[in-house]
């Protein structure tokens, strides 16, 4: 087990974190995905005494962010509201400061002379004021990788049950690139994990994917070690200022979309982040939507180019049978390959042509019945919006790789090409949690 322990100068803006010697370089994370909410969850052991707690991996949230909302279960000897301006403070970026007024008698969650940040829920796109600033043991990985033990990770505590709603386990687990307190931040601090970050989601409810933190190579088994980090296709990592506040969400550049090899008509200035609109449009990614959203315009131009390209003894399925998806195909006549059904490749494109993630069957089609298949992306108007969303299904088996500090995203291409899945990480421990 490694610890680390908060630095004694209060100028730093990072954790630095002293680490003992240990073997690997790498962080790793186990995610399972929720069977019915689709949600991505990570767990981690947290308080004194150390309890397994359940969170939404939520790629673009600004810290961890726990339910305090029953004081009975949140007993912890170790647990400290951070004192108004502080460090603590400053690296939550908080917004204010003062007593709890939410209750009648303090606990976490609700203490005084402590500061607060927003709190979000990514699942019903709702924000609310009143988290608590606080630090307390958090333990977290597993093996093959290392296992970390902070006695002083700073995280946020609410108590307000209505913003629960929809959340498959516990709260959330910010995974953002821009908050100091976001986790691969507080954790990047030791320059063995440094800010580089790979995720691969699991397409299976009944076994794990992972989140790596640390720098390359990772892992997987076909039964052979393979490193799944080769033979990435990069492209520039974006920061957003959504009005007056960066954003932790994760912006790429893009320049079109193909479908069977050829470009789709785009308004490409949707591509770009428009700074004059407060941040809107461009593409982003999002752990916390199960389905990429194109913007109305997008979706007709690649549903149109979708369909031509399709063979034309595949028929269509009218009135699409499932929400949230609009168009959908008899799979009669629809082969199955090693990457899914045989449908046409849509690709998105980086900076130049020979610079693309390709999606294949397994991620742009979903079966909803034994005989019906749909295009797995959503129709939305996205006026204030980013213009594309990567969701989910379409990242998992892909790798992604997080290059903070040399400001780039990397893709993969599906890992079934390779015959192997993002829960081949480990083959040997795949079940054991050190909490």
């Amino acid at each position: 087990m490694v610890t680390f322990k908060l630095p004694l100068s209060i100028l730093l803006i990072f954790l630095l974190l002293n680490i003992f010697q240990c073997s690997s370089e790498v962080l790793y994370i186990p995610v399972t995905k929720d069977a019915s909410t689709l949600q991505y969850i990570i767990e981690v052991g947290q308080k004194t005494p150390l309890i397994p707690t359940k969170l939404l991996l939520h790629l673009g949230g600004k810290s961890l962010w726990v339910d305090c909302t029953n004081s009975t279960t949140q007993t912890s000897s170790t647990y400290k509201s951070a004192v108004c301006n502080s460090t603590e403070c400053s690296m939550a970026k908080s917004y204010g400061c003062g007593d709890c007024k939410f209750r009648s008698e303090l606990q976490p969650g609700c203490n005084n002379n402590t500061c607060y940040i927003w709190g979000e829920n990514p699942i019903k796109k709702m924000c609310e004021d009143g988290s608590e600033v606080a630090e307390d043991v958090l333990t977290i990985g597993s093996s093959p990788g290392v296992l970390v033990t902070s006695p002083r990770f700073i995280f946020t505590c609410l108590i307000d049950p209505d913003m629960l709603e929809k959340l498959a386990d516990g709260v959330t687990a910010g995974f953002g690139q821009t908050t100091p307190i976001t986790i691969p931040n507080q954790l990047g601090s030791d320059p063995r994990f440094s800010r580089k970050l790979g995720m691969c989601l699991s397409s299976s409810t009944t076994s794990r994917g992972v989140f790596f933190i640390g720098p390359s190579p990772y892992y997987v088994y076909n039964p052979k070690k393979i490193d799944i980090s080769n033979d990435l296709a990069y492209t520039k990592l974006l920061v957003n200022k959504r009005g007056f506040l960066l954003t932790d969400e994760y912006y790429f550049q893009m320049s079109s979309i193909r479908v069977a090899g050829q470009d789709v008509p785009l308004n490409k200035t949707l591509l770009i982040i428009n700074k004059k609109r407060h941040g809107t449009d461009g593409t982003s990614i999002s752990t916390a939507i199960p389905y990429t959203i194109l913007h109305t315009t997008f979706y007709e131009s690649v549903k149109t180019a979708f369909i031509n390209a399709l063979p034309k003894n595949v028929t269509i399925v009218e009135p699409p049978p499932m929400s949230p998806f609009a168009t959908c195909f008899s799979s009669e006549n629809i082969k199955n390959t090693n990457v899914g059904p045989d449908v046409p490749p849509i690709d998105i494109v980086f900076y130049k042509p020979s610079v693309f993630w390709r999606i294949s069957g397994a991620n742009s089609m979903i079966h909803v019945s034994k005989d019906v298949m749909c295009l797995a992306f959503v129709r939305q108007d996205q006026a204030w919006l980013p213009s594309i969303v990567i969701g989910g299904y379409q990242l998992e088996e892909n790798l992604l790789v997080f290059d903070l500090p040399g400001r780039k995203i990397g893709f993969s291409s599906s890992l079934k090409l390779k015959q192997t899945s993002c829960s081949e990480y480990d083959n040997t421990i795949m079940d054991k949690v050190p909490f």
